[in-house]
């Protein structure tokens, strides 16, 4: 049997379709929920679950579905015991224990499901533990959604040969993951970029009540990739200096400030997280969010002007409509004149520090207008838009035909 694929025995009467929200933040959702929905009132057949780790969780995805939907889907909490989750809560705020406990805690539940469909690749713990057992019992299908479509190489992890099926954004994903090993043509199907479903109808917001650009500042977590550890404090500095200019929207990957130490298991790197001058959230021209919502419901990226980031994906989604991109590498050891390290870089310039950034920025329009031809390929190539439905039916459909192969 190759490495990944599928086998189970026989799957319990009516076992159902587990769409699993594990994660501590929100950020992963959108990229999930519609699928779920569209799931539900589409394959009549199957039972859907949404399985969640918290309240807060649920709340989130019962936002991105219709009445019509959440009523046709099945409700799961993942809760841990309250001792439980107290003797852990200070670890968890330096590796994601509750995410691996809830999973062992609730293997049971999970475990009679015909597929568990995820955003991560935590949840393949499950069928790492299962497969020590060499019982020819039941064993769910798994099946992923990528959160994301970045070009880092957490996007092509080795861990994503495990998933038994892999629906993905676009060609290039596929393209990714076939040359990097982690996984097959054949266990990937396009289905488009599913969380841009939420921007249907949507309209770019005023953030200030000023007609000055806005731009936005986006950094990574990750200690060793990050722009803020090291050139934050000067970038908000700059917008501080120059509230007659421009407006900042300061709004990090949501795991930023989650914690207050990071550490980058992939590059062996732990840092402590520099705080936020209390001086610059009474700076008319900033606006500082690192908690809310906003943060993954595409708010931002939808509405600023001019992007300046590092290594997040939510790149793609400024890109939803082409503008100024800005990047800056803190880490690549990538030779002079050599291509950028990661394919998003080539959206915009790329620079190595907050001083080089800045001369940049008042450049803005006329950058933005020599890099469309290249975002809106790139684009074209993430984020596939041949088929007209929204990606979360897309990926319902893919998903049904897929769950009921594994019957024949």
């Amino acid at each position: 049997m190759k490495h990944g694929q599928h086998t189970q025995g026989d799957a319990p009467t009516n076992a159902p379709v587990t769409f699993l929200f594990n994660h501590d933040a929100g950020h992963q959702v959108a990229h999930l929920a519609g699928i779920a929905g569209a799931f539900a009132l589409r394959e009549k057949a199957f039972r859907a679950i949404i399985a969640f780790g918290s309240e807060t969780t649920r709340k989130e995805v019962e936002k991105l579905l219709t009445p019509e939907q959440i009523a046709a889907l099945e409700w799961q909490p993942l809760a841990l015991p309250e001792m439980l989750r107290m003797l852990t809560k200070g670890l968890n705020r330096l590796v994601p224990v509750h995410r691996i406990l809830r999973l062992y805690w609730h293997n049971a539940i999970l475990r009679k499901s015909a597929a568990i469909v995820s955003t991560e690749r935590t949840c393949l713990t499950l069928k790492r533990h299962w497969a020590k057992f060499r019982r020819r019992d039941h064993r769910p299908a798994f099946v992923c959604v990528p959160h994301g479509s970045g070009d880092r190489n957490v996007s092509v992890h080795p861990a994503f040969r495990d998933f038994d099926l892999l629906m993905v954004s676009g060609q290039k994903v596929v393209d990714q993951m076939v040359e990097a090993g982690a996984s097959t043509a054949e266990r990937c199907r396009i289905i488009g970029y599913a969380k841009f479903d939420i921007l249907r109808g949507r309209t770019p917001e005023a953030f200030f009540d000023n007609d000055k650009p806005t731009f936005l500042y986006n950094p990574h977590f990750d200690p060793h990739m990050s722009s803020w550890y090291d050139h934050g404090a000067d970038i908000l500095q700059y917008f501080y200096e120059n509230p007659d200019r421009y407006n900042l929207i300061f709004a990090p990957h949501v795991m930023l400030f989650y914690k207050k130490v990071h550490i980058s298991p992939e590059y062996r790197v732990t840092r402590k997280r520099p705080d936020i001058d209390p001086k610059y959230y009474g700076a008319p021209n900033i606006r500082i969010d690192v908690d809310s919502p906003r943060l993954f419901d595409m708010s931002y990226t939808l509405s600023a002007d001019v992007y300046i980031g590092d290594v997040s994906s939510q790149v793609y989604e400024f890109l939803y409509r082409p503008r100024a991109c800005f990047f800056i590498d803190t880490h690549s050891t990538a030779a002079p004149g050599a291509p950028p390290e990661y394919d998003f870089w080539n959206n915009g310039p790329v620079v190595r520090t907050a001083k080089q950034l800045i001369p940049l920025l008042p450049d803005h329009v006329t950058i933005a207008a020599q890099y469309r031809d290249a975002q809106e390929q790139r684009m074209a190539y993430t984020a596939d838009q041949s088929d007209p439905r929204p990606a979360s039916e897309r990926g319902a459909e893919a998903l049904g035909r897929y769950i009921e192969g594994l019957a024949l």
